[in-house]
């Protein structure tokens, strides 16, 4: 059920020169457009509320979670929103964003940086990931793979990137490899892809399809970027709109960033409620509860979303785009040759994270 979303978004963008996603896997060819929420506005009332719409990045799932509870609570509307959360489009969500046939939507700054080079105006006004989620794993019945130099020789379920192939090569060599494997492409289904034969590792999310390998199998020995040399922060998962919503609306631009910011620092807070509204509010029959749960607990045990404490004490504002972190991770695709314009010719020199990202939008 997963595969690098990111990598997904990459190939689903193509539709516009060619695009990038978060790590994904089935999920992300199949999101269903989500029920109304119980927090959402009547009809009557929703007449005087500025209407906007939110993009789903892939199915909805843990990243969505703080957007499903702004509505549910009643943030979006207490700012003057009426929000419609609604299905990924077949060009992606960045595309959607771009072309104004979505306000709002979940992506990441990778995504938003690639996608600048194509000329899309993409900016990112809430970071809520701050440390990469990515894994890359083989099945644990797998024994001849026991850490990333293992990987030499053997077959990467890829969905086709550049940025994944150079993530992988640096791992392996910063094991000891060499970095040379073979890849297959897949469709929708990584885990399946591993399980017939036809590929030998493949990258996964930590916090969603590591939590299905740990629940329901199968299971999976998994290794971490930044333990192989991949520096940075290649995750910064987040919300983004266009540069022209910025200039033609900066209030409706701010209204939807602070609210979704206190639906992710609810969700945060109260990872069991905000489970439970992601299953009752989303439209997914597949979501249960348990496995919803499980995926917060990891979320916030592993604080992917910033220090609790430190959101406490004010000393870190959850939802801030990591500029330094993310560059790091910009830089090292740009030295893989892994960045391409709209031409797809290679750009040597990797987008700036502060001209694709912004603060000034969140609460403080």
């Amino acid at each position: 059920m997963k595969i690098m979303r990111k990598i997904v978004a990459l190939a689903g963008a193509a539709a516009m020169a060619l695009s990038l996603a978060a790590c994904g896997g089935d999920a992300n060819t199949t999101a269903s457009a989500s029920a109304p929420a119980s927090g959402s506005t009547s009809s009557s009332a929703s007449k005087e509320l500025k209407k906007v719409t939110f993009m789903l990045a892939w199915v909805p799932d843990t990243n969505h979670i703080g957007v499903y509870v702004a509505k549910n609570k009643g943030y979006f509307k207490d700012a003057g929103l009426d929000v419609d959360i609604i299905a990924v489009g077949q060009a992606g969500a960045e595309h959607a964003v771009s072309t104004g046939q979505a306000d709002f939507a979940l992506s990441n700054l990778t995504n938003a940086a690639s996608y600048s080079l194509k000329g899309a105006g993409i900016i990112q006004t809430l970071q809520v990931q701050q440390k990469p989620s990515a894994v890359w794993c083989s099945l644990a019945s797998n024994t001849a793979i026991k850490s990333p130099k293992d990987f030499d020789g053997k077959t990467f379920a890829t969905f086709g990137s550049n940025e994944s192939d150079a993530v992988i090569r640096r791992m392996i060599q910063a094991d000891g490899g060499k970095g040379e494997f073979d890849k297959v492409t897949v469709g929708t289904n990584t885990f399946q892809t591993l399980s017939s034969g036809q590929a030998d590792f493949g990258g996964f999310y930590a916090t969603w399809e590591g939590v299905q390998a740990e629940m329901y199998g199968p299971k999976l020995n998994c290794f971490t970027e930044p333990d192989y040399g991949v520096p940075g922060n290649a995750d910064g998962i987040g919300i983004i709109t266009s540069e022209k919503k910025i200039k033609e609306d900066p209030d409706t631009v701010r209204a939807f960033t602070q609210a979704a910011q206190k639906g992710y620092e609810y969700a945060y807070q109260n990872p069991d409620e905000a489970a439970q509204i992601l299953v009752d509010d989303a439209g997914d029959d597949t979501l249960k509860l348990d496995f919803v749960k499980r995926s917060m607990q990891v979320i916030t045990e592993g604080q992917y979303w910033g220090d609790p404490a430190k959101i406490k004490d004010g000393s870190f504002v959850l939802g801030t785009n990591d500029f330094d972190g993310v560059q790091k991770y910009l830089d090292f695709i740009a030295e893989a040759d892994a960045f391409t314009d709209a031409n797809d010719n290679v750009v040597k020199q990797a987008p700036k994270v502060s001209d694709v990202s912004t603060n000034e939008f969140l609460g403080k």
